[in-house]
């Protein structure tokens, strides 16, 4: 099985020219630059290139903007785009976690009460002298890990998806943004980082 291997440090790319405005926003969204959605294709980069993001993987965003694109005034609507987009996700993403907790929590409560009323009021109905007595004791029982194996199982397993999704939109929410004015200076850090690998 090959191994997958996580990085620590996680650079997003972009660069800055004349057809930025077309590839990084929605062209049929009239609002200003920084409230605009991001496009689909822009949001697809965006989410292969975190794909090995880790717990502990520190993101950056690192655009490269020459000093003869003229696009500088692009770096700031860019930046509260990626932002409010993050955001927005995290919040949207958060909101639903609160909601699969109260759901899980709630049914598990529920199941505790439908259990407690079982175990405690069905015995009694029947003598401990008869037969049904034990029959019903086992299927109760069995009744009971049923009814409460569902929230059990959900609150124990089905957390750990939403809570790492949410940090790594809070990461690229607040992720650093290095420019990156020459090419000279891209090309060093390509040859730095490919050494260090």
């Amino acid at each position: 099985m090959p191994k997958i291997l996580k990085a620590n440090r996680i650079y997003v790319y972009l660069s800055l020219d004349s057809g930025s405005i077309a590839r990084f926003y929605n062209a049929n969204d009239p609002a200003p630059l920084a409230n605009r959605q991001l496009s689909h294709e822009f949001q697809d980069y965006l989410d292969t290139s975190v794909v090995l993001a880790r717990r502990h993987s520190v993101i950056q965003y690192k655009i490269f903007c020459g000093e003869a694109t003229g696009m500088r005034f692009l770096i700031d609507p860019i930046k509260r785009s990626l932002r409010r987009h993050y955001r927005i996700r995290r919040e949207t993403l958060q909101a639903s976690f609160n909601k699969f907790k109260k759901k899980n929590f709630t049914l598990l409560c529920i199941s505790f009460v439908v259990v407690m009323i079982f175990q405690g009021l069905l015995p009694i109905v029947f003598n401990q002298e008869h037969r049904i007595h034990s029959v019903l004791s086992n299927a109760l029982d069995v009744f009971s890990w049923v009814i409460l194996w569902k929230p059990i199982e959900r609150l124990i397993f089905y957390w750990n998806p939403f809570l790492k999704e949410i940090l790594l939109y809070r990461k690229l929410e607040l992720a650093d943004i290095i420019i990156v004015d020459n090419e000279q200076e891209l090309i060093n850090h390509h040859i730095e980082h490919s050494d260090a690998a």
